[in-house]
């Protein structure tokens, strides 16, 4: 048993549960029995300090045992040493003392697995009906029933105990779980978010590295193309972190063209933008920023043509370019590298779309996302 907010860790040590003591504890109330007994029966004073360290020691070994997490296994030395103190106090002492083997019962219960929980439990009931015997002593008779009912309650009791522990770990699994899948999540946007820009960024860079002796003035334009692709990577990093980041396919074709152009690369972008729903229209922008960046990266391509249709039940997006740098994305595309499209498949699976890639019969490279325009719906159906 673990309080609210406790870990396994926190609670169990070595095997043991100490919450499980405090289930324990109203069970205390039968040694009022042998107490009463040690009081009002005249008895030397060396047998009453033995009895007394007897009960004592009995006390603190019946809570020792019952603090076994269920299925710890291991060897039940404490629970041995319980029968033997339990057997020889209700013998030595007489019926008052009987109700001793309800502690060993309730051990047995919540520490033995059922094939032997019952013989022992069966064998407790029978001591202590043998001790009310021999003394005569039938007042006490519900006792030896109550041996075996106690075993009944503590087989429950451990179960529940079990059970929780169970759903606590399940619970921290899963929420590791989750966390994992965040950071997987995160990682994915960042890589999206940070690949269109820094590609910009490395061409834009190279080409005013180019321009800088023969043409200072175009170098120092694109120079400034740089500073606010810079600043601009900057300020979707921080939306991104604060969460508010949303992409777009109309803020993406915008992205692709100015990105693409300046690289002199022709753009035929589609003449209207469909209005999409929130979830389809940033999956296709993430889409089209990362086609534009795979462009850039691995093409070599003079002309890119993207179409963007949805005919109100599906969303259609195609970005197709006459680039020779087919080898290059093949790797990109393949399940070891392509992190970039292995996250758009992702995100294009999940609203229930498809997503493919490949080079084009007589050169080019054609990327093409097909997406329901209700992703619910489908996943519902």
């Amino acid at each position: 048993m673990r309080a609210p907010g406790d870990s396994v860790a926190d609670v169990e040590t070595a095997g043991r549960s100490w919450w499980g003591a405090l289930w324990a504890l109203p069970w205390l109330f039968f040694q009022l029995f042998p107490i009463a007994d040690l009081v009002t029966e005249p008895r030397p004073a060396g047998t009453v300090a033995l009895a007394v360290a007897g009960l004592v020691v009995f006390t603190g070994t019946y809570l020792y045992c019952v603090t076994a997490v269920p299925g710890a296994g291991g060897a039940r030395w404490d629970l041995a040493v319980l029968a033997v103190l339990g057997v020889s106090l209700a013998v030595s002492f007489g019926s008052a003392w009987a109700g001793l083997m309800i502690y060993v019962s309730a051990a047995a219960a919540m520490t033995l697995p059922p094939r032997c929980t019952w013989p022992v439990s069966g064998g407790a009931a029978v001591v202590c009906a043998a001790v009310l015997a021999v003394n005569d002593d039938y007042s006490l008779a519900v006792l030896p029933a109550l041996c075996l009912l106690t075993a009944f309650a503590m087989r429950g009791m451990r179960y529940l105990i079990t059970v929780n522990r169970e759903l606590q770990e399940a619970r921290e699994e899963l929420a590791r779980g989750a966390v994992a899948e965040e950071r997987l999540r995160f990682a994915r946007d960042l890589h999206d978010l940070l690949g269109h820009s820094l590609s910009l960024i490395a061409l834009k860079s190279e080409l005013a590295r180019r321009l800088a002796e023969r043409d200072p003035a175009r170098a120092a334009a694109e120079m400034g193309d740089v500073e606010e692709a810079a600043r601009r990577a900057l300020a979707e990093v921080r939306e991104a972190v604060s969460g508010y980041r949303q992409v777009t396919a109309g803020q993406a074709l915008a992205e692709a063209r100015a990105a693409l152009s300046g690289a002199g690369i022709a753009v035929r972008l589609p003449e209207r933008v469909p209005v999409l729903p929130g979830t389809v229209d940033a999956a296709l922008g993430w889409v089209v920023r990362e086609a534009a960046t795979n462009v850039l990266r691995h093409s070599g391509a003079r002309r890119v043509g993207i179409t963007l249709t949805e005919d109100g039940v599906t969303a259609a997006l195609q970005f197709e370019d006459d680039g020779d740098g087919a080898g290059e994305r093949v790797r990109v595309v393949g399940a070891s590298a392509g992190s970039g499209l292995a996250g758009l498949r992702e995100r294009v699976a999940a609203l229930g779309g498809d997503l493919t890639a490949g080079p084009v019969d007589g050169g080019g490279w054609r990327l093409a996302a097909r997406v329901p325009l209700r992703p619910a719906e489908v996943v519902a159906g």
